[in-house]
């Protein structure tokens, strides 16, 4: 039996990953093990390995890459060297045959290091997208490190094939998580409100991330778009950003609004949970990918504020505005009034994970070659 090992540093790519794992267990036709470190570790945002040990999936091999002295910011590098030698001891002790690794963060990159340098392969799910953080540049690199490709769609990639990758070794199955948003499995909105203490009727959802490359200006941008909020008058559930530089910041802020009555701050959520939340919403606002990704798949009004997700995805749900108060309370304004969009699949279609178990079972892909090479596109059409 091939062994395969996912690696999550996030709330945010785990619920990516969990239902291929799932998906993979369910088979019987391989060992999967998850190498657990990051935020899930941390209790500052809801130590979340408990929620990953509830799902029941696969033998959980925790290490933790960062101190818990709050009051200090973290020095990414560190984390990443940290991680990349905590994953190193894992990989020495039980020889995974594939390294599968999502997205763009810190984690990722380190596995994508440890499994480049012991010749194993590697994949990579949701390479070949852009966005305007350091995070667009750590997921090409992650991309470059990897020997196979599970993309969200034919845009991304194109833009791997761009960047020297085979076309063979790149497979397009989708956004995993649009498997989640459509099942079943789904609490209902009732439910979500009682196990957080939800009290609004209505409300909208508040997710902001610190960008790394403005940390000078986070403190500013965050009392903009706090007072802002509390100017507009609306219900807001708030969750707690990422463990990113400049974290501590925000965090700081969100903390003088914890009396304020029209402001419910949670410090992480189930992924199936928080879909319920966002599928009632009446808009999000922030600058996280989940305003860029999945509320358009619900048909949400999403406010993206900032250059953390610049150059992704455009929708008519998503409305793009700067730290402006008057353009973020005209925005506001006019989530309130329309009516919701028609859903947009522009990430799949929910069938990701029946893709992922199927290339994954076949025999072609445990042949690719551990030693990569540039494939120069001036030699061919790229064109799919």
């Amino acid at each position: 039996m091939k062994k395969i090992v996912f690696l999550t540093g996030t709330r945010a790519d785990f619920g990516k990953i969990r239902s291929i794992i799932l998906s993979l267990i369910d088979t019987k036709k391989f060992k999967v093990d998850v190498f657990v470190t990051g935020m899930h570790l941390l209790h500052r945002y809801g130590y979340t390995i408990e929620e990953i040990k509830k799902v029941g999936i696969g033998r959980l091999f925790k290490f933790s890459n960062q101190n818990t002295n709050y009051e200090s910011e973290v020095r990414m590098d560190e984390i990443l060297s940290k991680t990349i030698k905590g994953f190193s001891k894992y990989v020495k002790k039980n020889k995974p045959d594939l390294i599968m690794l999502h997205g763009d963060r810190l984690e990722a990159l380190a596995g994508a290091i440890v499994g480049a340098y012991n010749n194993i392969l590697i994949g990579h799910i949701e390479g070949g997208e852009v966005s305007g953080t350091i995070d667009n540049s750590i997921r090409h690199a992650v991309s470059k490190l990897s020997h196979l490709h599970f993309v969200s769609n034919n845009a991304h990639k194109r833009r791997l094939i761009q960047l020297g990758e085979a076309k063979k070794n790149i497979f397009v199955i989708g956004s995993p998580d649009i498997d989640i948003m459509i099942s079943k499995e789904l609490p209902s909105i009732h439910k979500v409100k009682r196990i957080y203490k939800i009290k609004f009727d209505n409300y909208s959802i508040l997710i902001f991330h610190p960008v790394t490359t403005e940390i000078s200006k986070l403190k500013k941008q965050s009392k903009i778009l706090f007072n802002t909020l509390k100017k507009s008058k609306n219900n807001y559930i708030i969750i707690y950003p990422n463990n990113d530089l400049g974290s501590n910041i925000i965090i700081n802020e969100l903390l003088k609004l914890k009396n304020e009555k029209r402001f419910k701050i949670l410090k992480t959520m189930r992924l199936t949970y928080f879909l319920t939340l966002l599928k009632n919403t009446e808009f999000i606002i922030g600058n996280s990918s989940a305003g860029v990704r999945e509320a358009p798949f619900y048909g949400v009004h999403s406010i993206n504020i900032g250059s953390r997700q610049q150059n992704r995805f455009n929708n008519q749900a998503i409305k793009n505005v700067k730290f402006n108060q008057k353009e973020i309370l005209k925005a506001i304004k006019t989530s309130l009034k329309k009516k919701r969009f028609k859903p947009d699949n522009h990430f799949g279609d929910g069938n990701s994970c029946k893709k992922f178990v199927r290339i994954v079972m076949g025999k072609n892909i445990w042949k690719t070659r551990i030693q990569k090479n540039f494939v120069d596109n001036s030699y061919f059409d790229a064109t799919l």
